[in-house]
């Protein structure tokens, strides 16, 4: 590895698996000291022993991301462990696909937390340790469905949005502290809780659906989060970064 990362101390949530997972493990590669967050410590912990048994520097924390309290908790152990912080990757989120008759008020809370009011409390708690640092980056994962409507996703793309929105308004405010803002949107990307949530016709669908003739994998979007980490993205900000085999742009 080119060591893109060395000396430097991330934090990423949902890292347990997934997404996150791999965003994680490749930030260790890259040389850089890594929180890896999740609800419960012992899922991050696995994570954890596989970057230590391969010379990384890496630290479990267990973390619900809706609680305000809990993330300011977490940062500052992750500050107090590494000495700092100059990454923060929001990959956490909780789902639940359903027709918008069949909403309730249990499930809106329960994904709006994880998956926005988390990002708030974390730029928030974030943002004075990296500013003592000269700057950083947060990255915020959102999706290509806050750009196109989905069935049975309503609050999925209305959260992914408004997603977009806090990362372009947090990266104009943060901005003259050296803090760079920016979210990735992915496409389907062939992660182990996608393949559970979707059959072989139904994954079949979705890749027909993408100009480049293939579903995402993690590999994709951790490449593209260790850009944004790194010095060759030194100056953006404020961007969302569709990282989706063109499907956006696809008249379908």
């Amino acid at each position: 590895m080119s060591q893109r990362l060395s000396g430097r101390v991330a934090l990423v949530t949902g890292a347990s698996r997934g997404l996150g997972r791999a965003i994680a493990e490749l930030f260790a590669a890259e040389g850089a000291a890594v929180a890896v967050l999740d609800l419960k410590e012992h899922w991050a912990q696995t994570v954890v022993d596989g970057i230590t048994a391969q010379g990384g520097k890496a630290l479990a924390i267990g973390c619900d991301v809706s609680d305000r309290e809990a993330v300011r908790a977490a940062v500052a152990r992750t500050v107090e462990a590494f000495g700092g912080l100059d990454v923060t990757v929001s990959s956490a989120m909780w789902n639940k696909y359903e027709p918008i008759a069949e909403i309730t008020p249990e499930t809106l809370a329960r994904m709006s937390g994880v998956g926005f009011d988390g990002i708030v409390w974390m730029t928030q708690a974030a943002a004075p340790h990296m500013a003592r640092r000269g700057g950083g980056s947060m990255i915020n994962i959102a999706s290509v469905s806050a750009l196109k409507g989905m069935v049975n996703a309503l609050l999925y793309c209305g959260i992914k949005a408004g997603v977009g929105g806090l990362t372009r308004a947090a990266a104009v405010e943060l901005g003259a502290q050296g803090i760079r803002v920016n979210a990735i949107s992915p496409a389907t990307v062939a992660t182990e809780g996608v393949k559970a949530m979707l059959d072989e016709e139904a994954l079949a669908q979705r890749k027909a659906r993408i100009p480049l003739g293939r579903l995402g994998e993690t590999e994709d979007i951790a490449q593209t989060a260790l850009w944004l980490a790194s010095e060759g993205s030194a100056f953006v900000s404020g961007q969302m970064i569709t990282v989706d085999g063109g499907l956006a742009n696809a008249i379908l």
